[in-house]
């Protein structure tokens, strides 16, 4: 595993949704938000984590300027200090079940990524 390992411990971690997607049954099956992807925030650097399809994971490096640009076409943020699993799971079928994997969700409720919006913003 390339520098993010499996331990647990507290760091700034940004929740990035947004109502755009290419994918058919997310256009079909979610109401407002249709994407949900971590920002792991080291220092100064932030490292995205985009869920393509099953097993396929990108980690993207970005820079602040680009989480402005993202906010200029839609994308809305929640910012966390909390307890992570910087262990990513390859296997999840969904980026939500990702997102939840890293934040130590366990709610069975939450299968969208507008849920989890809800469920982070409660």
């Amino acid at each position: 595993m390339d520098g993010l390992n499996k331990r647990k411990e507290n760091i700034m971690i940004i929740i990035a949704f947004t109502n755009k997607t290419s994918k058919i049954i997310p256009k079909i099956m979610c109401r407002k938000m249709k994407h949900v992807a971590p920002i792991f925030v080291d220092k100064n650097r932030l490292k995205l984590i985009q869920f393509v399809h099953r097993g396929n994971i990108k980690k993207i490096q970005i820079k602040w300027r680009d989480i402005q640009i993202l906010k200029q076409h839609g994308w809305q943020f929640i910012y966390l200090n909390t307890r992570v699993n910087r262990h990513i799971n390859y296997n999840a079928w969904t980026c939500v079940q990702m997102v939840k994997n890293i934040l130590n969700i366990t709610d069975k409720k939450i299968q969208t990524p507008y849920a989890l919006y809800k469920y982070l913003t409660q």
